[in-house]
């Protein structure tokens, strides 16, 4: 066994994969609840905005920033780009998946528990598979007991998340449900790094792939210009509630002109009086003339 070490630059890379989480998931929570609001071609726009917005930053990129922290004394680590990338693209599907079945499965239980089941094992598949992504001079191995309680978490914070997304409007809840959740995958990813056992090579081997840092400022410049993105795009749009106002208002107009309508079909009024017409086919007042 080896020394490794979670918490390399102390509390920054935990307190910084928290926040990234938390923000990931308010905005995503915030983009589900327009998604409700909405119909047809924008609620699906707003439901994959949420999918980037959970899956990429409140997930992946939490899981990345934790890793920065992550050292196992006597080797390099390096990151296959890769299976890396594929990780992010395996957390942005199966959260957007879940979102799916959830918001058109009008928040039955059986899809709720499908999509949460589905979901936390997507998110332990993409947790393990961003370790596998590591390369080291070292042989990795993990503790059932403990990947089994990670795979655990993740179900049942991928539960508890969805049905944050079906139930939470107004915006102190929502900063509270975000705060849970990010409480949630932080669990889950520390659980998991728990799970694994390091034991280097007698013989180093060189190791191959990218340095962490060599992700690290594409990675924030990216999600930096999506998460501004969706943020405009959050503020620009009407909120639900004024959607359904103005619906309402629009119902109110449209049961005073069929009122209007019907009152008009129903008295029309008296006919209008026919001119007099003297001898001849000439009006009366053109033959007193």
């Amino acid at each position: 066994m080896s020394a490794v070490n979670h918490f390399t630059h102390g509390l920054l890379t935990p307190v910084l994969a928290y926040v990234m989480s938390c923000m990931g998931s308010m905005l995503g929570l915030r983009l589900t609840a327009q998604a409700h609001a909405t119909r047809g071609g924008s609620r699906v726009r707003w439901l994959l905005g949420a999918a980037i917005s959970i899956g990429g930053t409140g997930i992946w990129v939490m899981h990345f920033v934790a890793m920065m922290g992550f050292d196992v004394e006597g080797t390099q680590i390096r990151y296959d780009v890769p299976l890396t990338v594929a990780s992010a693209l395996v957390a942005i599907v199966v959260v957007g998946t879940g979102l799916f079945l959830v918001s058109y499965g009008r928040g039955r239980v059986l899809a709720l528990l499908g999509g949460g089941l589905l979901t936390g094992l997507g998110v332990a598949s993409m947790h393990y598979l961003g370790m596998y992504a590591m390369n080291m001079s070292a042989h990795v191995s993990y503790d059932r007991v403990t990947v089994a309680a990670s795979v655990a978490i993740a179900v049942v914070a991928a539960t508890v998340a969805l049905w944050f997304t079906l139930r939470v409007k107004k915006a102190v809840w929502i900063t509270l449900a975000a705060l849970v959740m990010g409480v949630a995958v932080a669990g889950m990813h520390y659980t998991g790094m728990l799970a694994m056992r390091v034991t280097l090579h007698e013989e180093p081997t060189p190791v191959t792939g990218a340095d962490a840092l060599d992700f690290l400022v594409p990675l924030m410049t990216v999600i930096s210009l999506i998460t501004l993105t969706m943020l405009l795009m959050v503020i620009l749009s009407p909120s639900e509630q004024e959607l359904h106002e103005d619906a309402e208002l629009a119902a109110r107009l449209e049961l005073r002109r069929r009122a209007a309508e019907q009152r008009r079909l129903t008295y029309p009024g008296p006919p209008a009086q026919p001119v007099p017409q003297a001898p001849g086919g000439q009006s009366a007042r053109a033959h007193r003339r």
